[in-house]
């Protein structure tokens, strides 16, 4: 079973990860369209600026994604969706392995593409949502060298702002991605099984790394 995602969608969902960087306050006076906008061009013209992130500094990748990043993210959402209807049988201990291992894997993934950060910018597609609304789709565009990448995001509108906990590239959903191999690898050893295959392709991750 592989967990990787496609190739070219790396970089991509670093962006789309990075895009929520923000405070409460900022995030919840600024419509989802527009902070998504800021943000990623803030986090990319960090990046661009930053030798030593796209030398592959993985400690200070890693800790900017840490800091920025995932305090912004639905990550509770977004592991339990990724997990399915097993989350709801998995004990807290189990749910708490399975972020703490899930979030590892998606760092890792965003550290490697932020060293390929140059020249890409962000464009937003029409936005369509109503003011009421607590759910809702803001689609962009990666734009650099080659062909516009299209890019979406699944925000949730919540008592600490607008938070991500769903991103389609290339016209697939993150979730959705992880949803299949994670169901495959739980059905065949468990939730424990899974678990534990997260932990050993993490390991070898940082073994590479090192």
């Amino acid at each position: 079973m592989s967990f990787a995602l496609f190739p070219r969608a790396a970089i991509v969902i670093t962006v789309a990860a990075s895009a929520l960087v923000s405070t409460a306050v900022f995030a919840q006076a600024t419509a989802p369209d527009a902070l998504i906008k800021d943000l990623s061009t803030e986090v990319i013209d960090t990046v661009k600026s930053d030798k030593a992130i796209q030398a592959g500094d993985v400690s200070k990748i890693v800790a900017l994604v840490d800091a920025k990043v995932m305090p912004n993210v639905n990550f509770q959402r977004m592991t339990a969706s990724a997990v399915g209807r097993h989350w709801r049988t998995a004990t807290p201990e189990q749910q708490k392995r399975l972020q703490d291992e899930f979030k590892i894997l998606l760092v890792r993934t965003y550290a490697g593409a932020l060293t390929q950060v140059r020249d890409q910018t962000v464009g937003l597609k029409p936005y369509r949502a109503a003011a009421e609304d607590t759910e809702v789709v803001v689609r962009t565009e990666i734009k650099g060298k080659g062909e516009p990448i299209q890019l979406d995001y699944r925000l949730e509108k919540t008592a600490a702002g607008w938070k991500i906990y769903d991103v389609n590239v290339l016209g697939v959903w993150l979730v959705e991605q992880y949803k299949s191999s994670f169901a495959q690898e739980i059905g065949t050893s468990g939730v424990d099984g899974l678990i534990a295959k997260l932990a050993e392709k993490n390991k070898a991750a940082a073994g590479s790394k090192g």
